[in-house]
């Protein structure tokens, strides 16, 4: 018999935040004593700090892989249903058989709104580590075991710009240029002075070689959202992401028909169950998923599928430790039509302290990491930090 599942362990990363992640709080915005707030741009809550569930799945013989999902909420969902429900029907199991086990605890749920939310996040982060288990028995990096490895580095764009004025972001985002970066994204919600003058003021300051795309952030109507984009058009923006509510096909498909700007969709998907209607639909030019939600297994599937209806992808990364980046570039280097991949620079900054191995990102490109599995892990000071 060959080696086997022998025992799943969770652990809640909190890494405290001097400025909540998009910016500073606006006026309106007050954290409860939770330390949750409610942007008032999208009407979506968000913390003051960063936070993310790990999870050390541990073998019979002692290979050991790590995952991780979103614990930005209510963290304690995603370990209690790792912890109570799926631990016992994944100890025992033969890690090569890792996407026959996300099927399987797929399955186990589908009466109980089994397609999204904390059950796949849970999934995701069980899935994650059992691929870094594979790579690591087989002593190649994922991307190796996805069909191959197409690129050792990938074009990175800049997120956020998490600045009080229009004025500090447009030269943070100057900064970046200086440091060989070409590609950036800004957030409407809190782009307080409104969209247009938004993009204007950074394409005056960045010029007309820099790729510049927006986060729609769910704010607008269909209707809404084709009149703002229509306005954006002759500032060239890159894409415009998230337009409509997620849930409103339909009116993605309306605004996607309606606009010259490329739609992106995707970062609240879980399988590629989301994204088939939406590909049929052809409401987006760009399929955006996300590692912490989809786990590698289904982040291919959604992939394949977007090569299936000549979509490009531009994978979506926000707060997380490192693993799930790492894993979401270890995916990324397999895909064929894949032309950047998100930077959130105040998660990578700090991947030094809390993440080993030798992934990157300078000159506006990724290091896709070199070591087998993941190719990173938690460092010994993340794990006596979140375990204390």
């Amino acid at each position: 018999m060959g080696d086997t599942v022998q025992r799943i362990e969770t652990i809640v990363a909190t890494i405290p935040r001097d400025t909540p992640y998009l910016g500073g709080l606006r006026p309106g915005e007050q954290a409860n004593s939770r330390g949750y707030f409610v942007r008032q741009g999208n009407r979506t809550v968000y913390p003051t700090m960063d936070r993310s569930v790990l999870v050390r799945i541990e073998t019979r013989d002692g290979a050991v892989g790590w995952g991780e999902t979103y614990g930005i909420v209510a963290p304690g969902a995603v370990v209690a249903i790792i912890e109570d429900l799926l631990t016992e029907f994944v100890v025992g199991r033969d890690p090569w058989d890792v996407a026959a086990i996300h099927d399987q605890l797929y399955d186990l749920m589908r009466v109980r709104g089994y397609t999204g939310g904390f059950y796949l996040d849970a999934l995701a982060a069980i899935d994650i580590a059992l691929w870094d288990i594979c790579g690591k028995l087989a002593h190649k990096p994922i991307a190796k075991l996805l069909g191959g490895q197409r690129r050792g580095s990938i074009p990175s764009y800049v997120s956020g710009l998490p600045r009080a004025t229009l004025a500090e972001r447009v030269e943070l985002a100057a900064e970046w240029q200086a440091r060989n970066f070409s590609l950036f994204k800004f957030a409407a919600s809190v782009a307080d002075d409104g969209v247009i003058p938004e993009l204007r003021a950074l394409r005056e300051r960045l010029g007309d070689t820099a790729q510049i795309a927006v986060d729609l952030h769910w704010m607008y109507s269909p209707i809404e959202a084709i009149a703002t984009i229509r306005q954006m058009e002759p500032f060239g923006p890159w894409f415009a992401e998230a337009p409509c509510k997620p849930e409103d096909i339909d009116g993605q498909a309306q605004i996607a028909a309606n606009v010259g700007v490329p739609m992106a969709l995707g970062e609240e998907w879980r399988t590629v169950f989301d994204a088939r209607p939406r590909l049929e639909r052809r409401c987006a030019a760009i399929l955006q998923p996300e590692m912490g939600h989809t786990g590698i297994t289904q982040f291919m599937r959604i992939a394949n599928a977007a090569e299936a209806h000549h979509c490009q992808v531009i994978p979506h990364a926000t707060i997380g430790l490192g693993i799930f980046l790492a894993a979401s570039l270890q995916a990324s280097a397999a895909i064929g039509s894949l032309p950047a991949h998100e930077f959130q620079h105040s998660v990578v900054e700090r991947t030094d302290r809390f993440i080993t191995g030798d992934m990157t990102c300078a000159d506006g490109l990724y290091a896709v990491p070199t070591g087998p599995g993941l190719g990173v892990a938690p460092s010994d000071e993340a794990i006596a930090l979140f375990k204390s």
